[in-house]
């Protein structure tokens, strides 16, 4: 945060201010870039305007990717690896966000842990409002958690790490709301929303878990403590008064909020030096420290929000298909009134 001040520029698809059909293709640059021109030139003999890196560091991905892809060179998987490359997720879900705003679905997230410090927050047990509302209040937390108190024990945490040199992970939780049932399909293993919100979330640097609803908490519990039971009104067709499912059942909304969970392990890079091999020499070594951050939990969340209005969005045109957004609109209103005369 101390270098990159990201800006995204638009470079095809919008005109005034509105998509055109085409491609939206969106810029960010690297303000660091003009200090690597050389060392990561496309062009062939550049090769010794930088020292070759051979130790992999324990925790990253340097090592797998070396023997994978035969490199000697540990930086041609450390700059691909990195979590550098979230930023332009991060501007492609807000142009997702944008597009399932018009149809009245809200996305967000807040941290619920940093290292042992954990926030008494459970998601699946809120209603859209209280979820809309614990985000607006992670939004205006450093760490963004939605609770004062909590904030500044995790704070506490994370300065204590940076003293120790080490580092801290923690868990988050992201939501949707205003979604209609259905989105997803029970037919086949790749269409099933869950899986496939599951995957964009553990494709996130770091990210080791993610559970729905009240996820591995189910584990412990009986089939009459925990499935919703289903009920019906006029007003509102069915619906059901409990969300222990997390918005998700047979792979498909069902018009609860989408709840999930996920579990990210601390930073590798350390102050504190941790052993590893040198790929050359064989010899061990202790890792050396490059700059890095001591938690990434909140900017994580952040991710994941974007990463989840992708797919979410992915699924909604599937589900609705539509060449333009009045289009769309017309298609939903006419499945939402379908519903109601189910």
């Amino acid at each position: 945060m101390k270098i990159e001040t990201d800006h995204a520029e638009i470079l095809s698809g919008v005109r005034w201010g509105k998509t055109i059909g085409s491609p939206v293709s969106l810029f960010i640059e690297n303000r660091d870039w003009k200090n690597w021109s050389e060392g990561m030139s496309p062009e062939a003999g550049a090769e010794s305007s930088i020292a070759a890196v051979t130790r992999p560091r324990p925790g990253h991905a340097d090592l797998a990717g070396s023997l994978k892809y035969g490199h000697h060179d540990v930086r041609n998987v450390l700059e691909r690896s990195s979590a550098r490359e979230t930023a332009m997720r991060v501007a492609l879900g807000a142009v997702a966000r944008k597009f399932l705003a018009e149809f009245g679905i809200g996305i967000g997230s807040y941290v619920v842990q940093i290292g042992t410090r954990k926030a008494g927050i459970e998601g699946h047990r809120l209603r859209d409002s209280d979820l809309l509302g614990l985000f607006r209040k992670a939004e205006e937390s450093p760490v963004r958690c939605p609770d004062a108190e909590d904030s500044k024990k995790m704070m506490r945490l994370i300065d204590r790490a940076v003293k120790e040199g080490d580092s801290l992970g923690g868990a988050f939780e992201v939501f949707v709301t205003g979604l209609p049932v259905g989105l997803g399909s029970h037919i086949q293993w790749d269409a099933k929303l869950d899986g496939r919100l599951a995957q964009a979330l553990l494709s996130i640097q770091a990210i080791k878990g993610v559970e729905i609803g009240a996820g591995f908490g189910m584990a412990g519990k009986s089939g009459s403590e925990l499935m919703d039971e289903i009920v019906y009104s006029s007003s509102r067709g069915f619906y059901r008064k409990t969300n222990n499912a997390g918005g998700i059942e047979g792979g498909m909304s069902n018009g609860m909020p989408v709840v999930l969970r996920a579990v990210m392990k601390p930073i590798p890079t350390l102050r504190k030096p941790l052993m590893s091999v040198d790929l050359e020499t064989k010899k061990p070594f202790r890792a050396a420290y490059e700059r890095s951050d001591v938690c990434a939990v909140p900017a994580a969340a952040v991710v994941a929000e974007s990463m989840t209005a992708l797919i979410t969005a992915n699924a909604f045109l599937e589900k609705f298909g539509g060449d333009s957004l009045d289009e769309t609109m017309t298609n939903v209103r006419a499945y939402t009134a379908s519903l109601k005369r189910f």
